[in-house]
């Protein structure tokens, strides 16, 4: 909490760390929250410059929060003000000394609403101006001084996992999620519109907490189900992480961590078909560099709604449950406790391919397809390409 570095007493050696696990193809990212303890490595220095978001009542801003030490104690935490150009120095140059010169490229921006009860949300004074109309700012401004960080370094695409952003925010490379949401077949229904969303206001790179993140016991049979289904929308989603805080929950400290969450975790019923799943992404790499490429040079979602690539197909534009992962790709992931089929929209003026069972279908119709529990293999079908453009590929998860 401000001193941004890694603990001796936990963490070493650092620098062989992070080489081990490059050698592994393993990336380390390192989670870098925006809040610091009074006796932190950067308050004084923030606090100095006028760096620390300002409390409309007086002072710096402060919100209690775990703080390390033998009685896990909560400590009020101040807030460094990503909305001033001295503090994002001030905390870059901190990450750099700390994670970079370690081997650490990549972060992991959490917290950065910044994460204020609606109490003191609008008690925040920023350099920008008050908390009601620079706060959601704060976010863009966070990842800016990453990304600017990192490129003064010579990294050129620079990566910051991020759980808000705003407009333009795609430009200092985050890749953004929906931050602590519940662990239901609601939320989950709520998370494709939400992406598709995010999809049309510019930003590419979108995913959610697989499984939810506030629970969900993996000893349960519905939530297995709920895993499951999650996971399959994860294989197609543009960044795919399972994360979450499993039962049994432990008290929220600086030292806590979740229950089981690898994908063995979940019985051996789900462990196949998840590991299905990881072995379809892995194949579907290759795809998803492309629409990462085309993201990167024109700004096109890799998730777009039906009505992006069909705009003349009526129905499409009311269709917000399922939706092009690409080009090729039409997913239409199920979002309903027990459901084993589900209603499939496909836009008229392509042949589809259903690539469970290879069966061709002419566009313009919604079909009721069954919803399997497996992956299977991807294919562009080359042998059925249309006139007007490549085959698409449907698959109902």
């Amino acid at each position: 909490m401000g001193d941004w570095s890694f603990d001796p007493e936990d963490w070493p050696d650092p620098p062989a760390m992070t080489k081990e696990l490059d050698s592994l193809g393993v990336k380390l990212v390192v989670s870098v929250w925006p809040t610091l303890q009074e006796d932190s490595a950067t308050y004084e220095a923030l606090r100095s410059c006028g760096g620390l978001v300002r409390d409309s009542h007086g002072g710096p801003l402060r919100h209690h929060w775990p703080a390390r030490g033998g009685d896990e104690r909560y400590l009020p935490m101040a807030y460094y003000d990503a909305t001033q150009l001295r503090a994002r120095h001030l905390l870059w140059e901190q990450l750099r000394s700390g994670y970079l010169e370690s081997g650490v490229t990549a972060f992991w921006l959490d917290a950065c609403e910044p994460d204020l009860p609606p109490s003191l949300a609008p008690r925040a004074v920023y350099h920008a101006g008050p908390g009601p109309l620079a706060g959601n700012a704060y976010g863009h401004k966070h990842a800016r001084a990453v990304a600017e960080g990192l490129r003064a370094t010579g990294d050129d695409r620079p990566l910051s996992l991020i759980r808000s952003a705003w407009a333009g925010s795609q430009r200092h490379g985050v890749a953004l999620w929906s931050g602590d949401i519940r662990p239901t077949f609601d939320s989950l229904a709520a998370q494709i519109r939400a992406g598709l969303n995010v999809a049309l206001s510019g930003i590419p790179w979108w995913h959610t907490d697989i499984g939810g993140f506030l629970g969900g016991n993996p000893d349960d049979p519905a939530y297995r189900e709920l895993l499951i289904r999650w996971f399959q929308y994860g294989t197609f989603s543009p960044v795919m992480r399972l994360h979450g805080d499993r039962e049994p929950n432990q008290p929220f400290s600086a030292r806590m961590t979740g229950g089981p969450n690898e994908v063995w975790s979940y019985g051996e019923q789900a462990y196949p078909i998840l590991r299905d799943h990881i072995l379809l992404r892995e194949r579907l790499r290759p795809y998803l560099h492309e629409l990462a490429e085309t993201a990167h040079r024109t700004g096109t979602p890799p998730m777009r709604p039906l009505f992006f690539d069909f705009p003349d197909d009526e129905t499409a534009w009311d269709v917000d449950d399922h939706y092009m992962l690409g080009p090729d790709l039409l997913v239409a992931p199920v979002t309903e406790a027990g459901a084993r089929e589900r209603a499939v929209h496909l836009p008229h003026g392509v042949h589809w391919i259903d690539t469970a069972t290879g069966t061709e279908h002419e566009g313009g119709r919604t079909l009721p397809v069954p919803a399997h529990w497996s992956a299977y293999p991807y294919s562009s079908a080359p042998g059925h390409l249309s006139p007007e453009r490549r085959c698409t590929d449907v698959r109902v998860q």
